[in-house]
């Protein structure tokens, strides 16, 4: 049985996980889960899943849930990012989904794996800020860690029983997001809740926000270098409107494989709780006729400024991907919460990788430094305008 550490329990991954456990409990089991300070529905999850062990983001949202879960049996109850990490290291769980948002991700994952806990890894950013230390670790530990996002699961389902040598490319394909069929001259004025509205995904805000700006696609690109072991060379995007096809791998003989379903994140979820097999999934089934056709369109980078930084980060090295995503988190919040433009976003973390130099081969504590570097300066250029 997979007993499941769940961190990021309240997101849309989370919920997503919860779903495929309700329909497999003779298989999965959610021992431990994490949240921020979404205790209401937190408390709904805690009383349907009865984990061992719960930690939320805060004191204050840990007393709110003692107090709705007041009465009930309740299980231990803790906070912030020691807490984070108790879940993802909790004695009784065999896998870790981590699938909270940002680089809050990393610590916990690292904790699951000096564990020795196989890894469902939603948190992509986990990879980006410290892709080489996190590798290694795993290496290290002998553990797995199995891509959940839906362009990574399709790489690796289209890698099974291939050899890496026999890849000529791997192509991630993008739906291009929220703005797709405007101009850059048309997004100066394009508000919060526009960029919100992805055509084909239900997203957590920051996420959609991120493929608005392809900075998500940017973020994959340097996830699937790490995880699948190929340079930036060999590592295409590719717009793909339906986002039917969720990625391909093409090997040295021109044969392409691609992994095909409707946007339902429960499928790869499901994958890499179930892998190496597959169970039954209560999810539409893809219907080609009735779909019809599939488009697709080359990757405009002068378009998406923000993916072909993503590329020259990637390619530099070093501290500048954990820089990138930083200055990214900060620019995303603050337009979220209306202190910027969106086009702001590609300034702000421009300006702040232009001034970052880089530490090649860096310490998890040099990764951590250049992440708050970038954070401070991201703001800083946010406040002078």
């Amino acid at each position: 049985m997979r007993r499941i550490a769940l961190l990021g329990s309240t997101g849309s991954i989370g919920t997503s996980t919860l779903d495929v456990v309700s329909q497999h409990p003779e298989e999965f089991e959610v021992v431990a889960m994490a949240a921020g300070n979404n205790v209401d529905l937190l408390a709904k999850q805690v009383r349907e899943h009865r984990p061992e062990l719960v930690s939320v983001g805060t004191e204050q949202a840990a007393l709110d849930l003692r107090e709705q879960l007041r009465g009930e049996p309740a299980p231990e109850i803790v906070c912030g990012t020691e807490g984070l990490e108790l879940v993802a290291s909790h004695s009784d769980a065999n896998f870790v989904m981590t699938a909270v948002v940002g680089s809050v991700g990393l610590a916990p994952t690292l904790a699951a794996i000096q564990a020795g806990k196989t890894i469902g890894l939603a948190n992509k950013e986990t990879l980006v800020c410290a892709g080489s230390v996190v590798m290694k670790a795993a290496k290290e530990k002998g553990v797995p860690i199995i891509p959940v996002d839906s362009e990574h699961s399709a790489l690796f389902q289209c890698l099974q029983g291939e050899r890496r040598e026999d890849v000529s490319r791997v192509i991630i394909t993008a739906s291009g997001g929220s703005f797709r069929h405007l101009k850059r001259e048309e997004l100066e004025k394009v508000t919060v809740e526009q960029a919100l509205a992805h055509p084909n995904w239900s997203m957590g805000a920051k996420i959609t926000i991120d493929s608005a700006t392809m900075m998500n696609k940017g973020l994959e690109v340097i996830e699937a270098h790490w995880l699948f072991d190929l340079p930036y060379e060999q590592i295409e995007t590719l717009l793909h409107y339906e986002s039917i096809i969720h990625s391909m791998v093409e090997y040295k003989d021109s044969a392409v494989m691609a992994q095909l379903g409707t946007p339902d994140m429960r499928v790869p979820i499901q994958y890499a709780l179930s892998y190496p097999g597959r169970k039954l999934l209560n999810t539409e089934p893809l219907d080609l006729v009735k779909l019809g056709t599939l488009h697709f369109a080359a990757m405009d980078f002068a378009r998406y400024p923000l993916l072909q930084l993503a590329y020259e980060c990637g390619k530099a090295g070093g501290t500048y991907t954990a820089v990138l995503n930083a200055a990214n988190e900060v620019a995303v919040e603050h337009f979220l919460a209306g202190s910027i433009r969106f086009l702001d976003i590609e300034r702000i973390v421009k300006l702040t990788c232009d001034a970052h130099s880089a530490i090649q081969e860096p310490s998890l504590e040099e990764i951590f430094a250049a992440d708050s570097w970038a954070r401070s300066r991201a703001l800083a250029f946010i406040q002078t305008g």
